[in-house]
Formats: C-alpha cells, sequence, structure tokens
C-alpha cells in the first residue's frame, strides 16, 4: 500500500512537470525578450544608429560581443532594439485581431442566422488569402510604415480569433445559465457581456500566446521585404535581408537576428502550449 502511495506520488509529480515544464521555459524566454525590448537602452551596449567605419564588418570580440555591421553598428544591441519593434507590432497586431474576432465571433454565434452567416463567409473571404499575401496587399494600399504593419497583421489575426470565438460561444450558449439569464430579463449586451465572454476568454488568450509568434514572424518578412520598419530603424527582417549578401565574409549578420527570432518565436510557442496544458480540464484531471 505504502509503495503504491509513493508510486502515485511521483507519477503525479511527473505528470506537474511535464505540464509546467513547457510554461515555465516559454515563460522564461518570453520575459528575456520582453525584458530586453522594454528596457532596450539599458541593456544595449551600444546605440544602434552610431556608426564606426573603422570598426565595420568586425568579428565577435570584447568590445563587440557579436561583431558589427556593414557600417560598424553593433549587432547586439540592434539586435536587443529590433526586439522592441518586435513587440509592439506583436502586441497591437494581436490585440487588433483579438478584440475583433471576438467581437465578430460571439455576435456571429449569438444571433445566429443570416448575421451569421454573412460574418463568416467574410472570414472565410480573408481566411482563404495566404497570411504574408495578404499583409503585403494591404501595405501596398496603407503605405509603408510600422503602424500599418501593426494594422494590416491585425486584419489578417481577426479571421483566426474570430472562428474561435464562435465556436466557444456556441458551447456556452447550451449552458443553462444563459437560459437562466433570459429568464429573467437579461439584455443582449449584458449576457454576450457578463456570462458569454469570461467563459470564452481562456482559449482566446491562449491562441494569442500563439500568435504573437505568428505576428513577430510575419513583421519580420514584411520588413525583410521592404515593407515594414525602414533603415536605419533595427527589425530582425531588414537585418537578415541585409546579412544574407555577407554570408561568406560576415556570417554573424545573418545568424544573429536569426537565432533572436528563433528564440523569441520558440518562447511564444511553448508558453502557448504551456497556456493550453494549464488550462485543459482533462490534463488537470
Amino acid at each position: 500500500m505504502i509503495s503504491a502511495a509513493v508510486g502515485s506520488a511521483g507519477h503525479r509529480r511527473r505528470i506537474n512537470w511535464r505540464r509546467w515544464r513547457l510554461l515555465a521555459i516559454g515563460g522564461f524566454l518570453v520575459a528575456i525578450v520582453v525584458f530586453c525590448a522594454v528596457f532596450a537602452n539599458f541593456v544595449a551596449p551600444y546605440s544602434p544608429y552610431d556608426l564606426d567605419v573603422a570598426s565595420m564588418l568586425q568579428g565577435p570580440s570584447a568590445a563587440h560581443w557579436l561583431g558589427t555591421d556593414e557600417v560598424g553598428r553593433d549587432e547586439l544591441s540592434r539586435a536587443i532594439f529590433a526586439a522592441r519593434i518586435s513587440v509592439e507590432v506583436a502586441l497591437v497586431a494581436v490585440g487588433v485581431g483579438l478584440i475583433g474576432g471576438t467581437i465578430i465571433g460571439i455576435f456571429a454565434a449569438y444571433f445566429g442566422g443570416w448575421i451569421d452567416l454573412a460574418l463568416m463567409r467574410l472570414m472565410e473571404l480573408l481566411f482563404s488569402f495566404p497570411a504574408i499575401l495578404l499583409a503585403v496587399i494591404l501595405m501596398a494600399s496603407l503605405g509603408t510604415s510600422i503602424l500599418n504593419a501593426m494594422l494590416s497583421i491585425g486584419i489578417i489575426f481577426i479571421p483566426g480569433f474570430s472562428r474561435l470565438a464562435r465556436a466557444a460561444t456556441n458551447d456556452v450558449l447550451r449552458q443553462q445559465y444563459i437560459d437562466a439569464a433570459r429568464t429573467i430579463g437579461m439584455g443582449d449586451a449584458r449576457i454576450m457581456m457578463r456570462e458569454i465572454l469570461p467563459n470564452v476568454v481562456t482559449p482566446l488568450l491562449v491562441e494569442a500566446a500563439v500568435a504573437f509568434a505568428y505576428a513577430v514572424l510575419l513583421e519580420s518578412a514584411l520588413s525583410f521585404l521592404g515593407l515594414g520598419a525602414q533603415p536605419p530603424e533595427p527589425s530582425w527582417g531588414n537585418m537578415l535581408n541585409t546579412g544574407r549578401g555577407f554570408m561568406g565574409q560576415a556570417p554573424w549578420l545573418g545568424i544573429v537576428p536569426g537565432m533572436a527570432m528563433f528564440l523569441c518565436v520558440l518562447g511564444f510557442n511553448l508558453l502557448g502550449d504551456g497556456l493550453r496544458d494549464a488550462f485543459d480540464p482533462h490534463l488537470r484531471e
């Protein structure tokens, strides 16, 4: 009996560690990226805009830990400041997609009928375009700037969030407390805000964590194509675009922004998986 109890306790500890491992690792990586983005002025050893022609294309050294670029700017400093742009773009873009998609999804599921049909067909129309193609079209229409990149990526995220919100709302609408709310005369707006929204927000937040990673990739892709952050503003995308021309002479110009982007995307993906596991009632049991 005692050995069985000890074995069961050990099994539970292993399950708990597996459940929280992704959340801990992802949270740690995300915390590093966010810390660098918020405190870039204090963390970066140099200004990302200072030119030093005498030190151009210098390899990693004590003065420049990750080397310098083609005009002598410190690569580590530029990668740190690029994290600020990526986090800002991802935060605004995911916020636009989350808010817009949640409103559309809840409205479509709650009212149903032709409203549901019209809204979901519109979402499917947007969803049918490849993300990067739609982003390029929107950027070409709105103009090249960081703000327009935020709005473009946010619009891309709206269909995914709306479909998730609609599915979660349909599950909530089958619950008895919704019928009770209608019975006591609660209005539609109050039901959606007080009864539906709090019960659909958890899967939306999990999806938002994963969407952060995708937003970073899209922002980098737009900057790589010259449609996002414009030089001399540092962005992982335009740093990669510059580095691809020096891979034989100075490979760190491509490796540094590539590794920074990899760690950021990995962190947000692990954080999203960890949140999903933490909030999944089956795994909790």
